[in-house]
């Protein structure tokens, strides 16, 4: 019988939820529907000194934004609960219990001093078969001797026991076979008793095999602890459920060598982050996706060609194409330079083919930032479809549209220079005679009638175009200007003609 597909996306809520984390759960969720799997959300809290307040509830937040649907979770429930470690100690306790029957891990009593020595007096010292019988640990000590220390309360830790000479093999769907000897590989600590939790390895291992995942697809960083991992599955015999491996390519830095942190995009200008963070602790601010106007079908299809390909030309690409085309057989094996240009230039894709109404909806917010208070909606989209060919992101709207709610308050002064004769005053004045006489101020309407006047007086239509644009909108810029007077209402667009008139100074003759 064949195996259903169950991911997981297994996040530490220690701050807010990197980019390149976001990739990583976005190819769970294609993978699983794909499929008609499950997408697990798994919260791994097991180091507790590192949490940070509200990062779960920003991972949520974010995922549900990229529209990242879960299926099971904290927040979804499930039938393998508690999906959250913290609340599985005593199923990380029975599991650590059978490694120690079983002779497969033993109890560790060094002390952090004591392993600071032995790093000083052994070269590339690791806790393994050839260092372990010199330690305090239950391979070493009397039994009765543990049992003793255990009962005063002394800490501890519980190693993983791994044979030495053995060649461990990870079957990878990206990277095929690898092929790792036991001897690089050190006694990790499975379970610490200072805090009663197990550490990433343990509690891994057991989630994924009583949640029944059935592939394990995680970032490049993960691969050097995967050989770790077959051997945990095969010390609780389990090999029979162990999940397929897939280590995506990591993602890198736009310039230079090395991975994409916060850094690089502080540097350069770009969000790491899906939403705005505020870090409780210091108060800093960090800049998301989100809030920088990047429409979020545009980030889900940008970051899938971040270290995969369709196969074809394909590049504008919505979640339902992308869950038809992915094949890990087309991910990439080496790292993704992250081009955040290119993910500009998907904004720009997705933006221009938004809905006028929803992308209003989401213009809102920035309007009010402009200090444009009870804009009509209507009013609202029919600006922003006239201007959004040329924006990149939500807020370059108000940078290409914002006359519309805004009267200018200055002009172009190489425009003015450009633009504006002596006569032009007389001819604006005449111009205001010619608007308020027509009724209909459709565009098509509009034109005709200007520009019959235009020709009748012989004036030079470039020249009082751009100058009619010049007092409507305080630059020569903008769409069709007939358009943008059909919108506009009259009495608003004859009263930045006077005001123009009055507050352009006269060129010097």
């Amino acid at each position: 019988m064949e195996r259903r597909v169950r991911v997981r996306f297994a996040p530490s809520p220690t701050g807010p939820l990197h980019i390149g984390g976001v990739r990583t759960a976005l190819y769970n969720y294609i993978f699983a529907r794909q499929n008609g799997g499950d997408m697990i959300l798994r919260i791994e809290d097991t180091d507790s000194r590192r949490f940070v307040p509200g990062a779960e509830e920003y991972i949520n937040e974010s995922l549900a934004w990229l529209g990242i649907g879960i299926d099971e979770g904290v927040r979804e429930g499930g039938a393998y609960g508690p999906y959250k470690q913290s609340e599985r100690r005593d199923i990380y306790r029975e599991h650590v219990k059978a490694l120690l029957d079983a002779g497969k891990a033993y109890i560790a009593f060094d002390t952090p001093e004591e392993l600071e020595t032995a790093r000083q007096e052994i070269p590339n010292f690791q806790y393994d078969a050839s260092t372990r019988g010199n330690m305090r640990n239950s391979l070493t000590m009397p039994a009765e001797e543990v049992e003793r220390l255990i009962a005063d309360g002394a800490q501890y830790v519980v190693r993983f026991k791994i044979e030495p000479d053995r060649e461990v093999r990870v079957n990878d769907l990206i990277r095929g076979e690898v092929v790792v000897n036991s001897n690089i590989l050190d006694d990790k600590v499975l379970y610490k008793s200072a805090d009663d939790l197990p550490t990433y390895h343990l509690a891994n291992i057991v989630d994924d095999h009583l949640m029944e995942v059935s592939h394990v697809i995680r970032g490049e960083e993960w691969l050097p602890s995967a050989p770790l991992h077959v051997l945990l599955y095969e010390a609780f015999g389990w090999t029979d459920t162990m999940p397929s491996f897939v280590h995506l390519p990591l993602l890198l830095k736009p310039v230079g060598n090395g991975k994409l942190s916060k850094r690089d995009g502080d540097k350069l200008g770009f969000p790491v982050f899906p939403l705005e963070w505020h870090d409780p602790a210091s108060g800093e601010v960090s800049s998301g996706y989100r809030e920088k106007g990047y429409l979020p079908e545009a980030v889900v299809n940008f970051l899938a060609l971040l270290g995969w390909n369709p196969g074809d030309d394909s590049e504008v690409m919505s979640m339902d194409d992308l869950i038809s085309k992915f094949s890990f057989s087309h991910c990439s094996k080496s790292g993704a330079k992250f081009d955040f240009k290119k993910g500009i230039w998907f904004n720009h894709e997705y933006l221009g083919k938004t809905d006028n109404d929803t992308l209003a909806t989401l213009f809102m917010p920035v309007l009010a930032e402009h200090g444009v208070a009870g804009a009509d909606p209507a009013y609202v989209a029919k600006a922003v479809g006239m201007v959004k060919g040329r924006a990149d992101l939500v807020p370059d709207l108000w940078t290409q549209g914002d006359f519309f709610f805004k009267a200018p308050e200055s002009y172009a002064e190489k425009d003015v220079k450009k633009r504006w004769s002596a006569d032009t005053p007389r001819i604006m004045e005449e111009l205001i005679g010619v608007l308020e006489g027509i009724e209909d101020m459709t565009s098509a309407n509009a034109e005709e009638i200007v520009l019959g006047w235009i020709s009748e007086k012989g004036y030079h239509l470039g020249n009082v175009m751009n100058a009619f644009r010049l007092a409507v909108v305080g630059a020569c810029r903008g769409p069709h200007m007939f358009d943008i007077t059909e919108l506009m209402p009259k009495e608003e667009v004859i009263a930045r003609i006077r005001r123009a008139i009055k507050e352009i100074p006269a060129p010097e003759k």
